[in-house]
């Protein structure tokens, strides 16, 4: 039955906090009632914490309403002023959330958003003093006396508790607010008005609070130093005791405040704090809420009684209860003021109890490292005369190397000249080269000039002649109209005669012998008159017949001239065409040979000793490969178009050109690349430049010979040359798979992600300190808190790291872009972005894993050295990261002056750790004392045998694994895409035996030492081994001393 009414009470408790909240947090331009502010504050201290309120308050979409957002800040203000102490580290859990929250409505242009961005920066800024100076109440009522303990006497501890900037974020807000109040002529008796001069109550109580201490501790401050140093410090207090006193008497004229809150006066003038007197006459500002109305509160209770549900406590026994309430606090304050009294009592008593320990043990060792000196003193004048010894050998070492260096000097300048000589032979054969190209490209336009001009002629020619056809063809046509006309007139006339004469025949019979004889003369003159004009007809005819046989057989001699010269122009046109085909073949051959030198030239380069020293990197191999097949696209097109018109040769030559270049950078860049790569891939390049190298010679002697010029084909030189293009492609790192109109976005996800798992990281180690806590005692716990803060503060650092990168990314792109967007820049820069967004991964990697190792560490499951590689592995992270930062920064930014500062920071936080954990290591670790008194001369001779088997086995242990160390990193680098050549020898292991040049029907050179890359170092062993070593030569030679002597 208890537990039903437990229930039933826990939630009706829910209901009514639930009620309360999203009364008092809503969209309404009103100013947030006191009776919900009262019960959410009584709801925190029945629960002893504020997970209630922030569970239903992650409820609200504070986002999308300002109004929301601005009452949300007024009631959580109230609850970290008035609520349970427990309310603040509930309120630091969400302490992302209320800055990511103010962040927001700072980009908007909202008439709240502004007010809503200072007022959770200054809840931020509360929140924070608070967990850092956890003796000062939420509500800062303190005493005087609380204040000067929690100062102390150290001056740094006062200028951090120091709230100057804390006042200075109360005193902005407050004018924003009230410019912003008279800006939009708004009164305070209204609600839009009282809405946002509401939360200004809790503001005017803190800031009285927040003057006092400023006062205080800077009366505090000028009576330890000079008053040249705090100038500063007076002057901004100055400001901010102006604006106040300014803030304070608007406030106060204001009718809204006038009936709930007292404001105090400040004086007219701010403390003289060069005067010590001067802090008696300050006067500690009190703030005066007056008590409500008690009808006008039942009246208010009354009226939301439909809405509200049954009140949890009871109105009339409130002062009661808050009187109940204070005085558990007092009691709990007081209880933990006891708590940590004993607490640090016992921690004194336990740290002089380990400090005397430690002065014995520091006098033991003390005693020890004498007896140890007076050892150290016979060993090192055995070691003296071994080295003396040694020095002897090494200057007659010395003295034979440099005859050797003088001998090798002489043979590589000889060997130098030879090659200047041999260069200076190329270089002229070039230059005859490129000459006689030059001279048969000019030879070519004067060649395509004469056919032009030619072409031209003949078009002409063509032309005239059927101009002169035409004219034949008319004057024909013209002729046979005309002759035809006579013919039709010829026989019209004899038509017309023997019509005459058949009329003259009928007249003749008709009529008498005199009018017949009369009309036969008549007829006969008209007879004889026709006659004569078809005489005279007749000889116009044939005079103009033989006048068109005239023009006809001129004609006909001018066409046969105009043939004969059109014969003798076709025969020059075909002599200049073929001089024309000749002359773009000799172009073509001469071009042919000219690729065919640079291709062997190149092909050369394979087997000279010299060329083994360049190295090339395969995204410059693929670029190249890639323009290569380009180029065999364009040669393929150009070889058909010679085939169709021979006459022009010119796309040809272009394409064999650009062709033989990028042939040759290909075959000497695949070279090049094959020295840094694997022995399999390395074979294998090497053997496929030597294939594109036959091809092409293959291809172009095919084009030399017209028997051969038709069936030649570029295809296998492709197929050669994508073999290679593939090859490239495998030995690219493999971080190169990712688009590069993603790398931008990428790496602001990667630098995101990267500051969320170090955030994530502080937050757990947080959560193992806490458990931690609970978990252990004693040693154990100071070890673990040792270790646990100095990871936190490696945290911070590298946090801070990360953004001091952004920051000096962001000015890299915006100052090397130009004109070109973010991702174009990134994607131009591929190679410094990848290495960006590696090092970020490394960084965000190394954080995680410290993180796992310290958490076994604390649980015991764990080494102490996994935290010390992890330590390490972190360092070198960051180190890329500033290192890759670095590349494209200008030298005199301050943005690189910092990052340099956070790196060295980092670094220094990595030694903390490394020695915290160091540290811990030793004091939980118990050594046995190595006595052996009780042992006799054999059983020492033979625990010192089975010792050094031990030590044997463990060197033995530690070369293989040193082995396995190297091939792991070797690995990592290879799929990394960082050639295995480049690697540094560290590890303690000996080089890779150089690779061998392949072989060739030249004669042997002699071989030519490669020159170290500036990154290597020679495998010198480590001081520490060089010690050790001669430390046991002379133990050796002191006991075969002792031997011989006994005997």
């Amino acid at each position: 039955m208890t537990e039903t009414n437990l229930g039933a009470e826990r939630e009706h408790f829910d209901k009514q906090q639930l009620s309360s909240i999203s009364k008092a947090i809503n969209s309404n331009e009103a100013p947030v009632k006191e009776k919900h502010a009262r019960r959410i504050i009584l709801g925190t201290y029945r629960e002893k914490g504020a997970f209630t309120f922030w569970s239903y308050v992650l409820g609200i979409p504070l986002s999308s309403n300002s109004i929301l957002s601005w009452k949300f800040c007024h009631v959580l203000h109230k609850v970290l002023r008035d609520g349970h102490h427990n309310s603040l580290q509930d309120c630091m859990r969400h302490h992302g959330n209320i800055v990511e929250m103010g962040q927001l409505w700072g980009n908007l242009h909202d008439r709240y958003g502004q007010l809503v961005a200072l007022y959770s920066k200054l809840l931020c800024t509360k929140m924070e003093f608070h967990m850092k100076h956890s003796e000062i109440r939420s509500n800062l009522e303190v005493t005087d006396e609380v204040l000067e303990r929690v100062a102390g006497t150290d001056v740094n501890n006062v200028f951090q508790i120091l709230p100057i900037e804390a006042m200075c974020l109360f005193v902005w807000m407050c004018h924003v607010m009230i410019r912003q109040l008279n800006t939009s002529i708004a009164i305070s008796t209204t609600t839009s008005g009282q809405c946002r001069l509401s939360p200004l109550i809790q503001v005017i109580q803190d800031c009285s609070h927040l003057y006092h201490f400023t006062v205080k501790l800077l009366f505090k401050l000028h009576a330890c130093l000079p008053a040249d140093t705090l100038q500063g410090h007076r002057d901004r207090f100055h400001d901010q005791f102006h604006s106040l006193k300014t803030f304070f008497n608007k406030a106060r004229d204001m009718l809204y405040f006038k009936r709930l809150i007292q404001i105090p006066k400040l004086p007219e003038s701010p403390p003289n704090f060069l005067h010590a007197a001067s802090l008696a006459k300050h006067a500690r500002p009190v703030v005066v809420i007056p008590s409500e109305d008690e009808p006008q509160q039942q009246q208010e209770d009354d009226d939301d009684d439909d809405d509200d549900p049954e009140p949890l406590i009871n109105v009339s026994d409130v002062t009661i209860e808050c009187l109940l309430v204070y005085r558990d606090i007092q009691i709990e304050n007081l209880q933990q003021d006891l708590e940590l009294l004993r607490a640090e009592l016992g921690r004194v008593k336990g740290e002089a109890q380990r400090y005397i320990t430690q002065l014995k043990s520091q006098i033991n060792s003390l005693e020890a490292d004498v007896e140890e000196q007076r050892v150290q003193k016979q060993r090192a004048l055995v070691e003296n005369e071994q080295l003396r010894m040694e020095l002897e050998a090494t200057r007659r070492r010395n003295a034979e190397h440099e005859s050797v260096q003088a001998t090798f000097g002489e043979a590589e300048s000889k060997r130098a000249q030879a090659t200047e000589q041999r260069y200076t032979k190329l270089k002229e054969k070039h230059t005859e080269l490129v000459s006689s190209h030059a001279e048969l490209l000019r030879k070519s336009a004067e060649t395509l000039k004469i056919l032009s001009a030619t072409q031209e002629t003949q078009e002409e020619v063509e032309r005239t002649k059927q101009q002169l056809a035409f004219e034949v063809d008319r004057i024909k046509l013209d002729a046979d109209m005309k002759l035809e006309e006579q013919k039709f007139e010829m026989k019209k006339l004899k038509r017309d005669f023997e019509e005459k004469r058949a009329e003259a025949e009928h007249v003749k019979g008709t009529l008498s012998m005199l009018a017949l004889q009369a009309e036969k003369e008549r007829l006969m003159r008209s007879a004889s008159e026709k006659e004569a004009e078809l005489s005279s007809l007749s000889q116009a005819a044939q005079l103009q017949q033989s006048s068109l046989q005239q023009e006809r057989e001129r004609s006909t001699r001018e066409l046969g001239e105009l043939q004969g010269k059109l014969q003798e122009k076709v025969s020059q046109d075909n002599t200049l065409q073929q001089k024309l085909l000749e002359e773009q073949f000799s172009l073509l051959q001469g071009t042919v040979s000219e690729a065919e030198c640079i291709i062997q030239d190149a092909v050369a380069k394979l087997d000279d000793p010299l060329h083994i020293r360049c190295t090339s990197s395969p995204d410059y191999l693929v670029s190249r490969a890639e323009a290569t097949l380009g180029s065999i696209d364009k040669v393929k097109k150009g070889h058909s178009d010679y085939l169709t018109n021979m006459g022009d040769a010119g796309g040809l030559l272009r394409a064999l050109t650009h062709f033989s270049h990028l042939a040759a950078d290909t075959i000497i860049n695949g070279s090049a690349t094959a020295h840094l790569a694997p022995t399999d891939h390395s074979d294998r390049l090497t053997e496929n430049c030597r294939g594109c190298a036959i091809q092409s010679l293959q291809f172009l002697t095919d084009l030399k010979s017209k028997a051969s010029l038709q069936r030649a084909d570029p295809a296998s030189i492709r197929i050669v040359v994508e073999k290679i293009l593939r090859l490239g492609e495998e030995l690219r790192p493999k971080g190169m798979d990712v688009r590069q109109d993603e790398l931008g976005d990428l790496v602001d996800k990667e630098m995101a992600a990267t500051s969320a798992a170090i955030e994530k990281a502080v937050r757990r180690i947080d959560e193992m300190m806490n458990q931690a806590r609970m978990d252990t005692s004693g040693v154990k716990l100071e070890v673990n808190e040792r270790i646990l803060y100095s990871c936190t503060d490696l945290m911070k650092a590298i946090h801070l790291l990360v953004l001091t990168s952004t920051d000096l990314q962001k000015e890299i792109v915006e100052g090397g872009r130009g004109a070109a967007t973010i991702k174009e820049f990134y994607a131009r820069n591929s190679r410094w972005t990848e290495g960006l967004i590696s090092a970020s991964k490394a960084v965000g990697w190394g954080a995680t894993q410290m993180v796992e190792s310290a958490d076994k560490v604390v649980l015991h499951t764990g080494k102490y050295e996994e935290l010390i590689v992890c330590s390490h592995e972190i360092a070198a992270s960051t180190a890329q990261l500033v290192a890759s930062s670095k590349v494209k920064a200008d030298r005199n930014s301050m943005k690189l002056t910092a990052l340099q500062q956070a790196s060295r920071h980092v670094n220094e936080m990595a030694a903390n750790v490394v020695a915290s954990t160091k540290t811990g290591q030793e004091h939980l670790e118990d050594k046995d004392t190595m006595d052996f008194s009780g042992m006799s001369l054999i059983k020492l001779k033979m625990e010192e045998i089975e010792s050094q088997v031990k030590v044997l086995e463990l060197e033995n242990q530690l070369g293989n694994e040193r082995l396995r160390l190297g091939e792991l990193r070797k690995k990592h680098y290879d799929i990394a895409g960082v050639p295995a050549a480049d690697l540094s020898e560290g590890n303690g292991l000996d080089p890779s035996p150089a690779p061998v040049a392949p072989s060739s029907p030249k004669p042997s050179k002699p071989s030519v030492m490669r020159k170290p890359d500036l990154a290597q170092k020679p495998n010198l062993p480590p001081k520490n081994m060089v010690r050790d070593t001669i430390a046991g030569f002379a133990f050796m030679f002191r006991v075969v001393l002792t031997e011989r002597t006994a005997t």
